[in-house]
Formats: C-alpha cells, sequence, structure tokens
C-alpha cells in the first residue's frame, strides 16, 4: 500500500518537459508564421548550458542579447522545410505569458505548400522526455503531431 502511494506522488508532482510549436501559413499573404512555446526556466538553462552566459529572461540586463540568444537556439533547433525548400526564419521577439516564453517567427511568401517538414530538437539536450507538440495550419488544414525525444521529425503533406 505505502508503494503504490509512494509511486501515485512521485508521478503527480513528477515535471513534465513539453513545447509547443505552431506553424502557420497566412492566406492573405502567403507568408509562414512560427511560433514556439516554452518553459522560459527550461529555455534559460538550455541557453546557459549552450552558450555558456546566463540569461535571464523574465528581466534581462540586456534585451538585445537575450533576442539574440534566443533567436539562435531555436533557429539551430527547429528547421522547417516546405515543397523541399528550407525556410529562412526571421526571429520577431518574445514575451512571457505565465510560465512560458512564446517566441514569435516569420518567412517570407511561400506559394502553394504542399508538402511541410519539421525538424524540432527543442530542449532534447535538456530533457530525456521532452515532447514537442507541433500544430501545422496550411489551407486552412490544421495537422498535429508530438514529437518524444529522440524523435524529432515531422513531414505533413497538404
Amino acid at each position: 500500500m505505502l508503494q503504490c502511494l509512494l509511486f501515485f506522488w512521485l508521478n503527480i508532482f513528477h515535471p513534465f518537459y513539453v513545447s509547443v510549436t505552431e506553424v502557420v501559413q497566412q492566406k492573405n499573404n502567403g507568408a509562414v508564421q512560427v511560433s514556439s512555446r516554452i518553459f522560459f526556466d527550461d529555455l534559460e538553462r538550455a541557453l546557459e548550458r549552450e552558450y555558456k552566459t546566463q540569461v535571464n529572461i523574465l528581466k534581462p540586463a540586456d534585451r538585445k542579447q537575450a533576442d539574440a540568444l534566443i533567436a539562435r537556439y531555436i533557429k539551430a533547433h527547429l528547421k522547417i522545410s516546405a515543397n523541399g525548400r528550407a525556410l529562412d526564419l526571421k526571429y520577431l521577439g518574445y514575451e512571457i505569458e505565465e510560465d512560458a516564453a512564446w517566441c514569435y517567427f516569420e518567412t517570407i511568401e511561400v506559394r502553394s505548400i504542399k508538402h511541410l517538414s519539421i525538424k524540432n530538437d527543442i530542449l532534447f539536450e535538456q530533457h530525456e522526455s521532452q515532447s514537442n507538440m507541433i500544430h501545422a495550419i496550411v489551407s486552412g488544414q490544421r495537422k498535429s503531431t508530438k514529437l518524444d525525444n529522440p524523435k524529432s521529425e515531422v513531414a505533413f503533406t497538404y
């Protein structure tokens, strides 16, 4: 009985590691907008580990440096291709919502997406149990999946 209670208690309080990335093609201009929701404490640790510098996302001493490191990290761990062509993600910035950072990117116009490939290994180096949710909306059609570490790639056909 005690073992069951201990197992239950540990599972309740065990942290979970998940990010959410949305890829949306705008109907009016064909631009692809990307937003990633990442727990800011995990993102800070990843930036510190990868770039050997302390980063406070909530109250950055140097916002430009924080933006540059976030953009660099996410661009290294999130790759998107449309119709076989790699998309160049332009970093727009981030904002904090509760315990997470929403990081925003955009690309130029992409006409008629038929095939979308996404590689997302954000925080995989931090947590063996990291999961990254992917939601992609093209021509009003939504497709979603979950990538569990070490699986980091998905392809959608529209």
